[in-house]
């Protein structure tokens, strides 16, 4: 864990030394991720909106980060999905763990409302014991942003 902390510590520097995107370069980049990666821009876009409203300066109380809001454990898996280290506090790297993410939870959710929910309460939990009511406020959230883009 110290060692994790320690290179996240040395990625923020880096980061903080670059300009943060406004939030149309964010929706841009997020757009260009989801394409890449296979996944409805609309669906990564919606996320994007919801979580953060493409704000990368964006950090919540559990430590989730970013425009697609990851929790570093979460972007220690994403990295391991994609191949590659990803600092969650470069924009382009969050919007790939973000994108990542919605992909797996897309491909291994029942249908899409529950892949949503996946991002949310976590796909296990919803599986287990079904959406909670904040979770069904998240999907609904996310399914009025997707009309947007």
């Amino acid at each position: 864990m110290k060692s994790f902390c320690a290179r996240m510590a040395r990625m923020a520097l880096r980061t903080a030394r670059r300009v943060t995107p406004s939030a149309a370069k964010m929706r841009e980049i997020v757009r260009e991720a989801a394409a890449k990666m296979g996944v409805d821009p609309r669906l990564a876009l919606a996320h994007a909106s919801v979580e953060s409203d493409f704000d990368m300066r964006t950090v919540s109380p559990a430590n989730a980060v970013g425009v697609m809001q990851v929790i570093p454990s979460s972007g220690e898996w994403a990295s391991r999905m994609v191949g590659r280290q990803l600092n969650l506090l470069d924009p382009q790297d969050n919007a790939v763990a973000g994108v990542a993410i919605i992909r797996y939870l897309q491909k291994n959710a029942d249908d899409m409302d529950q892949g949503i929910a996946g991002y949310y309460q976590g796909l296990g939990g919803v599986k287990k014991t079904g959406m909670r009511p904040d979770t069904q406020k998240y999907v609904a959230k996310v399914r009025a942003a997707m009309a947007q883009f």
